[in-house]
């Protein structure tokens, strides 16, 4: 496979920028960096489809989130703000479900996500950090849940940001707006690692190199494993749900072909040379 670039085919497309390297890692770059980034209902629309793409395609076996320029994303971007304020209710739920259907796309990818943050991360970007599977700040990252600021609310990132930091400090987080610091990002769950801006490259290369030594089938099952598993009583019906995957997953054929390589110390057939 040889390296793709695919903007996307009309002029408001350089908003994101998309490139599939040989490995089958897509980077989808959010390419706003005079307006911080920040999206409006073009740009949802189209990392949303950019998505829903790559989930179908078996070529990619991840996805990184990054931005150019010193921000990752202030949130909305003001205009498309103007717009939704003079919105009827019914344009406004629309308009919500898209950015909530994004959110959810994000989230429940098949294929492992990494964002990297830089700078600001505002509002609604703080959702699509927390609907990311692994999260690498920039020391000089910051994040906030600004919406209560201009009289608003984080409604549709809410279920994500939740499963992130949990209800005890949402409560806090939610209703100051206060800046939260890469470390302190770290320390609430929200990002996984905070490291020197110059070192961001680096450090998602590793966690790169670690997902795609493993089988796409794997961490596909796993992460919908962890889905449905969070939260579930630890009763019958689970014992009998989890025994039933990894039941299903060694006569797979990714399954036997790990468990054979494993046994003739060799590697599988996934695992890149």
């Amino acid at each position: 496979m040889t390296d793709t670039f695919t903007p996307a085919a009309d002029p408001a497309s350089q908003a994101l920028l998309q490139h599939q390297d040989e490995r089958g890692v897509l980077t989808l770059t959010l390419n706003r960096p005079d307006k911080r980034n920040a999206f409006d209902d073009s740009l949802i629309s189209q990392l949303t489809d950019a998505l829903q793409q790559a989930d179908n395609n078996a070529a990619v076996r991840a996805v990184v989130l990054t931005s150019t320029g010193e921000h990752f994303s202030a949130g909305a971007d003001l205009n498309w703000m103007k717009r939704m304020a003079a919105y009827t209710h019914e344009q406004n739920l629309t308009d919500a479900l898209a950015l909530a259907g994004l959110m959810n796309t994000l989230y429940s990818l098949s294929k492992p996500t990494l964002a990297l943050v830089r700078g600001a991360a505002y509002g609604g970007a703080v959702g699509l950090a927390a609907c990311c599977d692994m999260v690498i700040a920039a020391d000089n990252a910051s994040f906030c849940l600004s919406e209560v600021r201009i009289g608003l609310i984080p409604a549709t990132i809410s279920p994500f940001v939740l499963r992130a930091i949990g209800e005890r400090q949402a409560r806090r987080y939610f209703l100051t707006a206060e800046i939260i610091t890469a470390s302190k990002a770290v320390e609430l769950g929200l990002a996984h690692s905070c490291v020197p801006a110059d070192q961001v490259a680096a450090e998602a290369d590793a966690l790169l190199k670690a997902l795609l030594g493993n089988s796409p089938a794997a961490i596909s099952a796993a992460k919908h494993l962890i889905s449905s598993v969070s939260g579930e009583p630890i009763d019958q019906a689970l014992l009998q749900d989890t025994s039933q995957r990894i039941a299903d997953i060694r006569v797979s054929v990714e399954g036997q072909e790990g468990l054979s390589a494993f046994l003739e110390k060799r590697a599988p057939a996934w695992r890149q040379h």
